[in-house]
């Protein structure tokens, strides 16, 4: 996983978290669910990217 991958990944997971926040403080449901959105669809791409790097390692693992 690049670091500007990761980074994006954080960045969008954080700012779910705070959106989730805020919607729970205000009552807002809808931003709320939209923070949740936000942090599902962060993980999603945290684990594409791990599976990416394991299939990479081995990958090298066999070439050498």
């Amino acid at each position: 996983m690049g670091l500007d991958d990761k980074i994006s990944n954080k960045t969008e997971d954080l700012k779910g978290q705070g959106k989730e926040g805020l919607g729970k403080a205000t009552g807002d449901e809808e931003l709320e669910a939209e923070g949740k959105g936000d942090q599902a669809k962060s993980s999603v791409k945290q684990g594409v990217e791990k599976l990416k790097d394991a299939a990479k390692d081995i990958k090298d693992g066999v070439t050498k």
